[in-house]
Parts: structure tokens; sequence; C-alpha cells
């Protein structure tokens, strides 16, 4: 028997394949793709330079505005420039509260909180400031500020004391106010008020030290004029009486520095402008701007007063004057002098590279000595970098020829003070 073959054509073979490639990294790709840009710029530079000049216009203005929009944003929002004590601060997307920084800006709707120990000045871009004090709680209501327009802002005080003051306003009809319980009050400009709730002994009460401020409550509204107080029991009538004045302050000058050659035995000499009507004075010096550290204190019946025993550094001094009926008076701004000893090496440096100006807000730029402490048109200078260098954004200033004054203290003892001279347009 034969065996059966498998018939059919017989299989092929496969012929061998060979695969060649070539890698190429990111960056040679990049390259290539940067060597095609460069050369159709080149070519739109060479055959079309109008086109080529108008793009370049136009990308240099979008820039620039993005550029000017994000700083002018940033000066627009309300910002703390002094912080005393525990203050704690609520964003309004956010359900924590966080210390206080001089880097949070405030927008509408953010609460901020001060503890018993706690101060705060809030800035706003208008000039306007409110300074929180202890035990308050506050909501940004209002903080509409644009350029060449009026602005609005406010604050809503749900509970404790709020001091607020309002400077020039650029743009006519602009509106500071603050509200509490179910009443507004709006400063007119070159204002100051003190305003105070209470919704548990159910007080609330308003006095104009400054200006005058405009009360709205029930639809009613009522002028308040210079030392009148406004005060009205939650669900009461308002009541309107006279209030006494503070002195004004005449020595030490605000912002002297003041050098000896023992701070601890220097006999240091206050004086004041009286009063018509009061019967004594209490001085009170601190070695902080909200007064939450008072380091003396002393009643008078004069317009004077020696201390001593203070250590080297910087002081707020302020004084209250009290009538024959025991009535006192509200503080007066305090002013602000360092004492220093006697420095026996060369002065302190300090210099002033340049200002730029942001609408009337004023960047200052410069260096000192690493450590240094600096006080720019009474305001502290926060952030100043180890190497010594600085840049310091001054409150809105008024149109027209401004100095700037830049007062500084090294760790030796050694001081400098510095006038810058600018115009605001």
């Amino acid at each position: 028997m034969l065996d059966d073959k498998p018939t059919g054509d017989p299989k092929q073979k496969i012929s061998r394949v060979e695969v060649y490639w070539h890698t190429l990294s990111y960056r040679t790709v990049a390259l290539y793709v940067l060597t095609v840009l460069v050369g159709v710029v080149a070519c739109t530079y060479l055959f079309f330079p109008e086109a080529f000049a108008g793009i370049t216009r136009r990308i240099t203005e979008a820039l620039q505005k993005k550029s000017t929009s994000v700083s002018a944003l940033n000066l627009r929002q309300a910002r703390f420039v002094n912080l005393d004590g525990k203050v704690q601060v609520k964003k309004v997307n956010s359900v924590q509260w966080t210390n206080a920084d001089y880097q949070i800006t405030l927008d509408k709707g953010d609460l901020v909180q001060s503890g018993s120990d706690g101060v705060a000045r809030i800035a706003f871009a208008d000039g306007t400031t409110y300074t929180v004090k202890a035990d308050t709680l506050v909501t940004v209501e209002e903080n509409l500020v644009s350029q060449d327009q009026a602005s609005r802002v406010g604050m809503h005080i749900s509970s404790g004391a709020v001091d607020l003051a309002t400077g020039t306003w650029p743009v006519a009809g602009s509106k500071a106010e603050v509200s509490f319980e179910n009443a507004v009050a709006a400063l007119k400009e070159n204002s100051r008020a003190a305003v105070r709730t209470d919704p548990y002994l159910k007080e609330n009460e308003i006095t104009v030290s400054s200006g005058s401020a405009e009360l709205e409550r029930g639809g009613q509204k009522s002028n308040v004029a210079q030392w009148e107080k406004v005060s009205f029991p939650t669900g009461g009538p308002m009541t309107r009486e006279q209030v006494l004045a503070p002195p004004n302050l005449v020595e030490p000058v605000n912002l002297q520095p003041i050098i000896v050659d023992d701070p601890k035995k220097a006999v240091l000499h206050f004086e004041w402008q009286p009063v018509k009507t009061a019967r004594s004075y209490v001085l009170r010096v601190s070695s902080t701007a909200m007064f939450t550290k008072v380091m003396a204190e002393k009643r008078t019946t004069g317009t004077s007063a020696d201390l001593s025993g203070l250590d080297g550094g910087n002081y707020f001094w302020s004084v209250q004057a009290i009538d024959a009926k025991k009535n006192a008076s509200a503080w007066n701004d305090p002013f602000r002098f360092s004492l220093v000893a006697q420095s026996r090496t060369q002065e302190m440096m300090l210099e002033v590279d340049a200002t730029e100006l942001h609408g009337n807000v004023v960047e200052v730029i410069g260096h000192t000595e690493p450590g240094a402490a600096l006080i720019i048109n009474g305001g502290q200078v926060a952030d100043i970098q180890h190497d010594g260098r600085f840049r310091y954004f001054t409150l809105p200033m008024a149109r027209g020829s401004q100095t700037i004054v830049i007062t500084g203290q090294n760790r030796r003892g050694g001081t400098a003070i510095k006038r810058v001279p600018i115009v605001i347009p």
C-alpha cells in the first residue's frame, strides 16, 4: 500500500526585513521649531516690515495692558498697614480663619476679627482707613475703587469698635461708609469718626472728631458735626450731645528722633495745647501704635509733663482731656518718636534708589543696612530684605507737590532721615 503524500505548493520562505530609525530628543525638536520660527520672523521683517511692526506693537500693548491691570487690581485691594496682637481673617470663599499679615489683601465679604489684645488698621485704595479695635468683628461690605471714577468703600461692624478716617478724594461723589445695628454712617472727605456697637448691651454710638458724617437710620437722615456724638439703644430713639475735644500735640513732633547719651536716664519733655473746658489731662506713652502696651502714663493739670526711665526704641504718645464733670475726650492721633543712644560710630546708611508713581500711590525703592527699621510717612516698612533692600507703597497722596519723609534707625542706634520731594499729577 502506497502512502499518500500531500500535494500543493511548498511553503515559501519569507525574506528578512530590516527596520532602521533615528531618535530625536525634545530639545532637538524644540531647536528645530525655534529655528523655523526665527526664519519666519526674519522673512516677515525683511519682506513685510510694516506688518511686522504692527504685530509687535499689538503684542507689546497687550502685555503692558495685562501687567497694568494686574498692578491696578493689587492697588485697588484693601490691605493691613498696622497689626498688633491677635487678628484673624476669614476670606469670603473660605471656611477657615487665618492669622492676618501684611501680605493679605481684603475683598468684599471678607471677615476680620481681633482678639482682646488685637488691633488692626486697614487701608483702602481711596485713602480711607479703618482701625479695628480689640474684641471686634467686622465685614468688608464694599470695595469699589477704580481710576477716574467715584469710589465706594464700606465695612459692617457686628460687634466692637472701629475708628475710620477719610482723606481728600480724587473724584467727587466718592463714599466711605460704616454700618452698625440698623444704621449706616457715610463720612465726608477729610473726616474722622469713632463707631461702637454692643449687641449684648444693645448700645450703639458714633462720635465725629473731624469733618462730618451723615447718619441714616430707619429712613431718617441726620448730619453729625465735629465733636458731636449720636447714640441710641437697639430699637430706641437717638440722642445727640457735644463731646470734649482732645488737645493738639506740640512736642516732641511726629517722627522726631531724640538722641541722648543714656536713654534710661534721659528726661523727656512732652507738651500740648490747652483745651478750653479741660481741667486735667492724661498723657500716655506706648511702644505700639495701637497702645496695647502702655509704657508710661501721667495725669496733670498743666499742658506739659516730663517722663524718664524709658529704654531706647520707638514710642508713640497721646493725650486725653478731662473736664470738670469728669467727661473724658477721645485720645488724639498719636505722635511717634524714637529714643536712641548717641552713636559713636558712623551714621546709618539709607539710600533711595527710585520712586515710581502708580496713580496717586508712590512706590519707594531703596536700600539700607540689614536689620534696620524704617518709617515712611508714618508707616512702618514691614518687608526689608536680608541685604537691606526694600520696596514700600505709600497710602494714596493728594495731587500736587508732596514730600516723602523716610526715617531709619540701625542696630547700633544710628539714625538717618531722607526727604524725597515728589509731584502727584
